[in-house]
């Protein structure tokens, strides 16, 4: 069946903690089942939170003793692959028949990892991504994933790859992923610029395959009592902007601004080899005798025990 109706939920994290946005994404499943969706992509972080606007009190040489208070409580909001949010979206996947794209920040030992977990109806999570390039001060609290987790998923409504927000501008990583054969290109994000739907319709236009980009929403600082140094206090925090593109470059639905709700496409798999007849960037439009890029997809654990 190449026709499917694949959807974005645009989401935020709840400033009351991971249970209270467990509870707002699972308040969809009647909306998913009614819309027909075999694959639901969700935003960047929205299980454990994207910060917009926190310090973490580090200034350059030194940390402050709140931003240490600070991330512990972040790292606790955190989530285990293994844990019962993931389990509990495993149970929701299940229930609808759609696959599940969540941004979730991982806990790994003492670390945090923004990553992207594919979840089967079936498998339940059957692979994950971290993201590669944290960007800016996300350095300060997320790890940067490496080659080993840069999935390509079958799926009843295609082959899944994931990018993380800015991992999208990075032109060797999409190379990579165009190269695994990526049909339906994936992109939790918390950009909301005109600018960043732009980059969606272009990576589209240049893979010659559908992208969902699904984009968080959060309050203004007003409207959650809080103070964010140079930000407006009535603007969002992130408002939003989902949308759903084709292998042309064509916007197929959104962008869905400054509110929740399930935006749907119906999309035809058999479009990519229409679209693909004139450019396919890793086949026959690339050119191996000039170009070429090595990738190593070796885990790469901070202490390796070697043993006869």
């Amino acid at each position: 069946m190449s026709k499917v109706i694949v959807a974005a939920l645009q989401i935020g994290s709840d400033y009351a903690g991971k249970a209270a946005t467990l509870h707002n994404i699972l308040g969809f499943e009647d909306a998913i089942v009614a819309s027909g969706a075999r694959l639901v992509v969700l935003p960047e972080a929205v299980l454990g939170g994207y910060p917009k606007g926190e310090s973490f009190g580090t200034r350059l040489g030194f940390r402050l003793p709140e931003g240490r208070d600070a991330f512990a409580y972040y790292f606790d909001n955190a989530v285990d692959l293994d844990g019962p949010e993931l389990e509990a979206l495993a149970a929701l996947s299940s229930r609808t028949g759609a696959t599940l794209v969540v941004g979730v920040i991982e806990r790994a030992g003492s670390s945090l990892f923004c990553t992207a977990v594919f979840i089967e109806p079936e498998g339940g999570v059957v692979a994950k991504h971290r993201k590669l390039m944290p960007t800016g001060t996300e350095r300060l609290i997320w790890s940067q994933g490496d080659g080993s987790t840069m999935p390509v998923v079958q799926s009843a409504a295609g082959k899944l790859g994931t990018a993380i927000c800015w991992e999208n501008h990075m032109p060797l990583f999409r190379t990579a992923m165009y190269a695994k054969g990526v049909e339906i290109w994936c992109a939790p994000t918390v950009d909301e610029r005109d600018i960043w739907r732009s980059s969606m319709r272009h990576i589209a236009h240049e893979g010659r395959c559908f992208v969902i980009s699904c984009c968080q929403v959060q309050p203004s600082p007003a409207e959650l009592g809080r103070d964010v140094e140079h930000w407006d206090a009535g603007r969002p925090l992130i408002g939003g902007g989902s949308m759903i593109v084709g292998p042309l470059g064509d916007v197929l639905a959104g962008p869905l601004e400054r509110e929740t709700g399930l935006l749907a496409a119906e999309i035809d798999t058999e479009d990519l080899i229409r679209a693909r007849y004139d450019l396919d960037v890793t086949g026959h439009y690339s050119r191996p005798d000039i170009f070429s890029l090595q990738i190593d997809e070796r885990s790469r654990n901070g202490t390796t025990f070697i043993n006869e």
